[in-house]
Parts: structure tokens; sequence; C-alpha cells
């Protein structure tokens, strides 16, 4: 757990005085929030999640995230197509959105009408998350 925590540090050095970025996670699976909550927070981010994708675009619109983590596929209302409502929106559509799933042509979406910004394959290691996600933050 040791040398977990040390890489976890490692890898998410930010500047001292930087305004917390917020992140909005939305995943009907609550381990993966956890997850993902657990490393983002200790990356000095300000995130919150949804276990669904219901009220996903009312929330972009009054929170107003630096960034949106959903999953592809959740009961009712899926990723992709919440990502394309929130794309051809000129409200929400400089919301970063990084859409994850387990499946294998997940790629395709980035080519797709109201692409999202990034794909995270399931499973995904540590790494791989925090550099999407500073990557997005950045050219935001």
């Amino acid at each position: 757990m040791h040398n977990s925590a040390q890489a976890l540090q490692l890898s998410c050095k930010r500047g001292r005085y930087e305004m917390a970025k917020k992140i909005l996670i939305v995943d009907d699976n609550e381990l993966i929030v956890e997850v993902m909550s657990y490393i983002l927070k200790n990356c000095g981010y300000d995130v919150y999640s949804l276990n669904g994708g219901e009220h996903v675009i009312e929330e972009v619109k009054i929170k107003h995230p630096d960034l949106l983590i959903m999953d592809a596929c959740m009961p009712g209302m899926n990723g992709k197509e919440i990502c394309k409502v929130l794309k051809m929106n000129k409200e929400t559509s400089r919301v970063p959105v990084i859409i994850c799933s387990g499946e294998d042509d997940l790629e395709e979406a980035l080519t797709q009408n109201g692409a999202p910004d990034d794909v995270l394959q399931k499973p995904f290691d540590m790494t791989s998350l925090i550099n999407k996600v500073k990557i997005q933050i950045a050219a935001a």
C-alpha cells in the first residue's frame, strides 16, 4: 500500500495554490465511482458523482464542472447519448468529456457526431486515468 500511495502522490503533482478543478463522475457502478473519486481527490481535484444519466445535463448546466467522466453504458440514457446532447448544446459543448467502457469499439466513439474528448478503457490503471484527466483539464 505504501508504494501505491507514493505512486499516487508522484502522479498527482500540482501547483500548490491552484484552484481545485471540479470533476463530475457518472457511473452506475459504485465501486468505479469510489476508486476514481479516491484517486482524483488525492490529486487535489474537487470530485462529485451521479449514479445514473438522468440528471447529468441539468447538473452540467448548473454546476459547470471542468471535466465530466462518464460510463458509456448505463440504464436509461447512456453516456454516449448524453455526450452527444452536451456537445451539440452551445451552453455545454465546451465541457470536456471522457467516456469509459469495457467495450472494444470504444475508439469509434471519438469519430462520431457529438464525440467525447477522450475515452478510457475499463479496466483502467491509475496512471492512465490521471494522465487523461490532466490532458483534458489543461486543454479546457
